[in-house]
């Protein structure tokens, strides 16, 4: 770095540097002393000086400073600035972390909408639902607004019974067969045939996961599931599927000698 007695054309101070990209003296003057963006020549009197590829340096710090980046791992990802190609580089990799932060920024927004929109349906201060919610919007979790509908202890249960993973698999699969019995419904296949009996076990399986073997929950599902203040869309698949879920358990359970409100018969 040298020295000179009288600021050199094409150089500017720290002040007009500052100035020109809203920023403090201070904050240069901590980036100088980090390593993060160096002046390109310092005065006889000690004057920090820098140039307009500086500006490009300080730019390039910036974004990544407001899209959340440390200080570290900024200084760890600045590239050099002597070719366009690498210039260039420096902005196609800004422009891809601009990019990402929108993504995230958009499914941000749209969780906080889905919570609002929540929180009022609910009418009342719950905040323990109010977490489930935002637990289950960050696993993306599409049928977070069900939780509302759940008693305190059912939640309660859900919350002991699953860890992430596993409450992610129990969608999953929930989904998965409600879908096949639309469409084995759809598809005129009987109750009590093979492929009917196939799902009507694959199905109470399901249920028996959820209870743990507690029926006393069953009830209060089935409850749930009738209720009128559900999704409309989600309530007419609801009702297409368990057209054919209710004749196939009826089925399986008088074949299996099962009563689903007490204790299996022996």
């Amino acid at each position: 770095m040298g020295k000179y007695r009288a600021i050199p054309q094409g150089y500017m101070t720290v002040g007009e540097l500052a100035k020109r990209m809203n920023v403090t003296v201070r904050t240069l003057q901590y980036y100088d002393k980090e390593g993060i963006l160096s002046p390109s020549m310092v005065s006889d009197g000690g004057r920090r000086l820098y140039t307009d590829k500086d500006i490009v340096k300080l730019h390039q710090v910036l974004s990544l400073k407001s899209l959340g980046f440390s200080l570290d791992d900024i200084k760890n990802r600045l590239m050099p600035l002597d070719t366009p190609t690498e210039v260039a580089n420096v902005i196609e990799e800004q422009a891809v972390a601009v990019q990402k932060k929108i993504s995230e920024l958009s499914e941000s927004l749209k969780a906080l909408r889905a919570l609002r929109d929540e929180v009022l349906q609910i009418q009342s201060v719950n905040f323990k639902k109010y977490a489930d919610i935002i637990a289950n919007l960050k696993m993306n979790n599409n049928f977070y607004w069900l939780i509302k509908h759940f008693d305190d202890k059912t939640l309660d249960y859900i919350r002991d019974r699953f860890d992430k993973n596993s409450g992610i698999a129990f969608i999953r699969t929930f989904d998965k067969l409600q879908n096949e019995a639309v469409s084995l419904q759809k598809n005129g296949i009987s109750a009590d045939s093979e492929r009917g009996q196939a799902f009507a076990k694959a199905y109470w399986d399901m249920i028996i996961e959820f209870t743990g073997g507690d029926m006393s929950l069953l009830s209060d599902l089935v409850q749930f599931g009738q209720s009128n203040d559900l999704d409309p869309e989600w309530k007419e698949k609801q009702t297409a599927a368990a057209a054919f879920i209710g004749p196939a358990l009826d089925v399986y359970f008088s074949k299996s000698n099962i009563d689903p409100f007490g204790e299996a018969s022996k």
